[in-house]
């Protein structure tokens, strides 16, 4: 990862945008709709400090080489970080791509290397990004403090989180029913955790492309993976870093009866088949069991 990403918070913060045209009307556009204030500036006031003190970003835009400098100096001198549009060299941060869902923020940045392909990848992911999908980490932010009280274990909490992004509440605010949505997550919430136990048999071997979309989901669902050695380090990039991961030669089936039985969606990546006297053990204990092989190529 040559750039990291951060995200700033907005809400009554300032930004400042200097210089005039598209590249600077360009920039505006980012931030509207959000909580921000956005100043426009041009000419002398672009080169003086006092523009620029309590800003959060400034952006610098124009084809005058000693405007953006001088502009971009100024900024730098009341601590603020500058991006200098199409101008890499001189930035202290890259714009990515955004994805805008409201409250559900993405970006795709190429360290400045490439914005059309930034755009491009933007693009496929809106294309998989429902528009509601901000209207569900509204309802989550809503009933954090809530869910924190009810769930101080944070297995637990996590456990509960991950079942309600996909149940019938953030269904509702995905569907613009925010009344429902919260009725339901309230319901779910006074639940608690009851989650059944799982061992996913996902096939390893990579490349990842060939995962079923079941497949991928369930392995960002993980709460403990098995890796057998050879498995493609593509397919273990889409598991959460949190993940607990355990040896394949220190997991009999009887480890993994116990694991399920405590709740836990277990992914045993495998690159070999499946040895069927695991999948019996665990059906003999009554422990739910999915295979998710690749899709076939082509």
């Amino acid at each position: 990862m040559d750039s990291f990403p951060a995200y700033f918070p907005l809400a009554g913060r300032k930004v400042v945008i200097a210089g005039v045209g598209e590249a600077a009307d360009n920039k505006a556009r980012l931030f509207e709709g959000s909580p921000a204030t956005v100043v426009r500036v041009d000419g002398p006031a672009a080169f003086l400090p006092g523009t620029y003190v309590g800003a959060t970003l400034a952006f610098v835009a124009g084809d005058d080489e000693v405007f953006l400098q001088a502009a971009a100096g100024a900024a730098r001198a009341a601590r603020v970080l500058v991006n200098v549009v199409d101008k890499p060299a001189m930035s202290d941060f890259n714009t990515p791509a955004v994805v805008d869902r409201g409250e559900v923020g993405m970006a795709v940045g190429t360290g400045g290397s490439s914005p059309t392909l930034a755009t491009k990848l933007r693009n496929d992911i809106e294309a998989q990004v429902p528009e509601g999908t901000g209207r569900v980490a509204a309802l989550l932010r809503k009933f954090q403090d809530e869910v924190r009280g009810a769930l101080p274990a944070m297995h637990e909490r996590r456990a509960f989180l991950r079942d309600a992004v996909v149940g019938e509440a953030a269904q509702a605010a995905m569907a613009g029913d925010m009344e429902k949505a919260g009725q339901l997550f309230r319901q779910a919430l006074a639940k608690g955790v009851g989650r059944e136990g799982k061992v996913r048999f996902i096939a390893g071997k990579g490349p990842a492309d060939l995962l079923t979309l079941r497949a991928v989901r369930a392995l960002g669902a993980a709460d403990v993976l098995i890796a057998d050695d050879g498995a493609a380090p593509e397919v273990l990039l889409l598991l959460r870093r949190d993940v607990h991961r355990l040896p394949p030669g220190e997991v009999s089936a009887e480890a993994l009866v116990a694991l399920a039985q405590e709740g836990k969606q277990i992914v045993r990546l495998v690159v070999a088949p499946v040895d069927p006297a695991v999948i019996q053990a665990l059906a003999a204990a009554s422990v739910a069991v999915e295979v998710l092989m690749a899709a076939p190529a082509g």
